[in-house]
């Protein structure tokens, strides 16, 4: 298939071909609206960028000689080796992961690193073999720390991992906003009419992301009377083998809104006797495809995906390496989507009558 030129795509959006080389390469000389624009119509005209090239341009601006890679691994760092596939969100960063490569004309090789005969040194001697400098690390679900034995793949690889933050080592990572992800919601479930808020999340997942959740939501109470600023559930884990947990803190506090992230929540407060949402309202704060009639916010896991890949390469072309004392961030913004588990707006309330 014949490759799509920056000529054609500077004639389709009337700007110049150093215009269309500098907005695909994200140069901040060009205006934002105009570099989606012009990256809008670079993809619906099948544009995809030459790898080979790229690095060649990389080389020659540093001085140093063209090497020749086409494939990046990705990194399943997930407990279970289906996760790219079966895991409820973990899909979404890996097709916008697989997206944003073939825009940038590379392929994805899948590593699972809770393979047990998988190491760093044996990880590092077969991307070597491939010709792969980079890899992107997705399933960071449960922990922060990345695994030992793969030191020698961090120590000396271009590497970046999506979903949260992690610790020794600290590499660059793209994830949601988690902060103001909670922000968002309880500015939506105010206007709502909600005044009884309250957050419904395991401790340990809010620690994962340096609790964030809880720090958005307290900041969100603010705007609250303080009589309504309720304190959270952080017991979910126990609450799942025993729901009177649960139940005893919902009666203890009454609130009226929910912001969680787990659907069985949904199956708790029913079992309480509470209708939804006429008695109480739930808000997800990771919508998924399973539970797409809830109120909640879209983390954008996809586009999460893709800025990693945008990061990567970039190491790639600058030939950086290794862990960094700063490594950068990429923080996503999550957006609000209505849904049945919220009352409606006014103006909802309008049309249906």
């Amino acid at each position: 298939m014949q490759r799509v030129s920056m000529a054609t795509i500077a004639a389709k959006a009337g700007v110049s071909k150093n215009a269309v080389s500098l907005a695909l390469r994200g140069d901040p000389q060009i205006p934002e609206a105009t570099r989606l624009r012009i990256e809008k119509i670079a993809a619906a005209l099948g544009y995809t960028k030459n790898p080979v090239v790229a690095e060649l341009m990389s080389e020659l601006h540093k001085g140093g000689h063209p090497g020749y890679r086409r494939t990046l691994a990705l990194l399943n760092a997930y407990p279970t080796a289906s996760a790219f596939r079966s895991h409820p969100t973990i899909p979404a960063y890996v097709a916008g992961a697989q997206a944003r490569a073939a825009f940038h004309g590379y392929t994805l090789d899948e590593f699972w690193l809770h393979d047990p005969e998988l190491d760093g040194a044996r990880l590092n001697r077969i991307l070597r073999a491939r010709g792969i400098r980079g890899a992107l690390v997705v399933g960071m679900m449960n922990e922060n720390r990345l695994p030992e034995r793969f030191a020698p793949t961090w120590e000396t690889l271009s590497c970046v991992v999506t979903g949260v933050r992690t610790h020794e080592p600290t590499l660059p990572f793209c994830c949601v906003d988690h902060h103001a992800l909670v922000l968002e919601a309880m500015k939506r479930v105010i206007a709502l009419g909600y005044r009884r808020p309250a957050l419904v999340i395991e401790a340990r997942i809010d620690a994962l992301v340096e609790r964030r959740f809880s720090a958005g939501m307290w900041v969100g109470q603010q705007a609250l009377p303080a009589r309504s600023r309720l304190p959270g559930f952080y017991d979910v884990d126990a609450a799942r083998k025993d729901p009177r947990r649960f139940h005893a803190w919902l009666t203890r506090h009454e609130p009226d809104v929910l912001l969680t992230l787990y659907t069985t929540v949904k199956t708790w407060v029913e079992d309480a006797g509470l209708r939804v949402p006429d008695d109480i309202g739930l808000v997800q704060l990771e919508r998924r495809p399973k539970s797409a009639d809830w109120a909640g916010m879209d983390q954008h896991n996809d586009r999460a995906g893709a800025a990693g890949i945008d990061l990567l390469v970039a190491m790639l072309h600058r030939r950086e390496s290794g862990t960094d004392a700063e490594p950068r961030a990429t923080l996503i913004g999550g957006t609000w989507v209505p849904g049945v588990t919220v009352r409606a707006q006014p103006s909802e309330l309008a049309s249906t009558s």
